[in-house]
């Protein structure tokens, strides 16, 4: 490619989010917890947006002067993209594809000179140079494709963005209480191979790791928290403990240099056992998002063999770590007899966070492919419909119509209804991990462990007035009740404390009455990242991060999806 070519546009898709026009559908919303995790809990559920990570990845990575626009309108990406850049690059999930197809006619239509580059998870859809008008697609980790494209060095070192791992976090109402938590991109990819994971399968079930050893992820964690002022890192690793050696030599480091990072980690359960769960309390794990996919050998897969899953969570939220749970519904095996156990199941296992989709066979898959192949692909179902909560994208007998659609909701609605709202149990986490650490033995790391979840416990604990005012049922209103009058005889709360707890059940009655007025709809703020020429390997010093204020409203809310990684992924 010529050198001249450095003016760089990178752009995740346009909003509204979550709305239905003829861009996309009210359900793929732009909020990951909101649109699948915590959707039925009400003014409890968790709010944030997230970033298309790989976008900054790789606009650090490169030697070229990079815009990164994240959460443009459709009139906002027109006016930059109409500045005349050499290369635009747009990344898209499959949900999108329409947005992504349009992004890119306007690109032609306002800058017919920019190369067109296609990036993100949705560029693993089939035939899409055909279907989209582009020069190029990206399938796999961006930065080193970007870099050979530009001609610069493939196998220069990585440089990780301070970014924050979401915006706007807020539950009730209220903002989050605490510090802000940072997003760590230890490598992409996974080698499980699991046949329904996009991730797995769009590193062609490899792991590509950005951060080989421990050390190298404790001075990469050591240098953003210096930069950003954080202690806790939200950890954008398909399964971060499958490498064991890196997790033990990362723990080695913190006790090596006595400071004690917190981390909020994917893994599988396997990988889990391998490390140990005590082990995960020393290496300062505060939250682990668990496949825990079905209750069936049928529906599950290997990295689930012998896993006593309920045993594990009760284990792990023993020592106060929280538990994301993820199943999967409405899988070939499922039946309308039978589907009910799996909810159950999951359910029963009492995690934090139960998060249920319907079974997806997304382009690049083994899932996929194979269901290409047996002719039970729904050819007539758009992509903006392949976002795993409403309806089936391959034909199953047993769930015609809108079914699979009411089972994920009455799934969602069983878990609250049960266990009561996720945060909650995320206070009750604390509680235990509290009691725990405080009743053992301790070292330098278990001590530091135990101020670090004490200082969880009294920051969440503030909501529970909120929640004994608005909760799911009356049930959930003692448990709060309790649960609060606990808490308030292990500790003597702070004015803050007691200040943060007389102010939430009033934003909780703000929000409320916003969403009963206003609707629900939260829309991210549109982001405008300058990266001045700097070249690879250097400081993101020189990047200008320029905001513009959030949109709200009407309707469900506008929604992410955390796939963005370093191939450039934006949901």
């Amino acid at each position: 490619m010529a050198a001249q070519r450095r003016r760089i546009l990178l752009s995740g898709v346009f909003g509204p989010f979550g709305v239905d026009d003829e861009w996309g559908r009210k359900e793929n919303i732009m909020e990951l917890f909101h649109n699948q995790v915590t959707k039925a809990q009400g003014v409890a559920s968790f709010r944030s947006h997230n970033r298309s990570f790989g976008l900054y990845f790789i606009a650090e990575n490169i030697d070229a002067d990079v815009t990164v626009l994240d959460f443009p309108t459709r009139r906002r990406f027109e006016l930059e993209v109409g500045k005349g850049y050499d290369m635009v690059g747009i990344s898209f999930i499959a949900p999108n594809f329409v947005k992504a197809r349009e992004m890119a006619r306007i690109t032609r239509r306002e800058s017919p000179e920019s190369v067109i580059v296609l990036g993100g998870h949705g560029a693993a859809i089939e035939g899409v140079e055909d279907r989209i008008d582009c020069d190029h697609v990206v399938k796999g980790e961006g930065i080193r494709w970007m870099r050979q494209y530009l001609g610069q060095d493939v196998d220069a070192p990585i440089v990780h963005p301070a970014l924050p791992s979401c915006e706007g976090l807020s539950i009730m109402g209220a903002p989050s209480p605490g510090a802000m938590t940072t997003v760590l991109v230890p490598g992409v990819g996974c080698v499980n191979g699991c046949s329904f994971c996009c991730t797995s399968h769009f590193f062609g079930k490899r792991y590509v790791p950005f951060l080989r050893t421990g050390k190298d992820v404790f001075e990469t964690c050591s240098r953003l928290a210096d930069e950003l002022g954080v202690e806790d890192f939200f950890v954008l690793d398909e399964n971060f403990l499958k490498d064991r050696q890196r997790a033990v030599e990362l723990l080695a480091e913190m006790e090596r240099h006595d400071r004690y990072f917190t981390f909020q980690i994917f893994s599988s359960a396997e990988a889990i056992l391998a490390f140990g769960v005590d082990e995960l309390v020393r290496l300062g794990v505060t939250f682990v998002w668990i496949g825990v996919e079905s209750a069936s050998v049928r529906g599950n897969f290997e990295k689930n063999r012998g896993v006593d899953a309920a045993r594990l969570v009760r284990e792990l939220r023993d020592r106060g770590i929280v538990v994301l749970a993820s199943g999967i519904l409405c899988q070939e095996h499922h039946t309308q007899e039978n589907i009910q156990h799996d909810i159950d199941f999951m359910v029963g296992l009492n995690a934090d966070f139960v998060q249920f989709m319907l079974l997806t066979p997304m382009p690049v898959t083994a899932l996929y492919q194979s269901q290409e192949k047996r002719g039970l692909l729904r050819d007539d179902l758009p992509f903006e419909e392949w976002h795993g909560q409403k309806q089936l994208s391959y034909r199953h007998p047993a769930f015609p119509d809108d079914s699979a659609e009411r089972w994920v909701g009455s799934a969602f609605e069983q878990d609250c209804e049960v266990n009561s709202s996720s945060m909650y149990r995320v206070v009750a986490t604390s509680a235990l991990g509290f009691a725990r650490l405080s009743g053992m033995a301790r070292d330098v790391c278990l001590e530091v462990r135990r101020r670090q979840v004490e200082q969880r416990l009294r920051l969440w604990a503030c909501m529970l007035p909120a929640i004994v005012r608005n909760p799911v049922n009356a049930a959930e209103s003692e448990r709060a009740r309790l649960l609060d009058l606990e808490v308030g005889r292990t500790f003597r709360r702070t004015p803050s404390e007691r200040l943060r707890r007389a102010l939430t059940p009033l934003a909780a009655a703000a929000w409320k009455l916003r969403t009963l007025v206003m609707g629900d709809m939260i829309q991210p703020r549109t982001l405008v990242t300058r990266y001045d020429r700097h070249g690879a390997g250097r400081s993101r010093a020189a990047a200008r991060d320029v905001r513009r204020r959030p949109v709200l409203g009407h309707g469900p809310v506008g929604a992410t999806r955390a796939v963005g990684l370093a191939e450039g992924g934006s949901a």
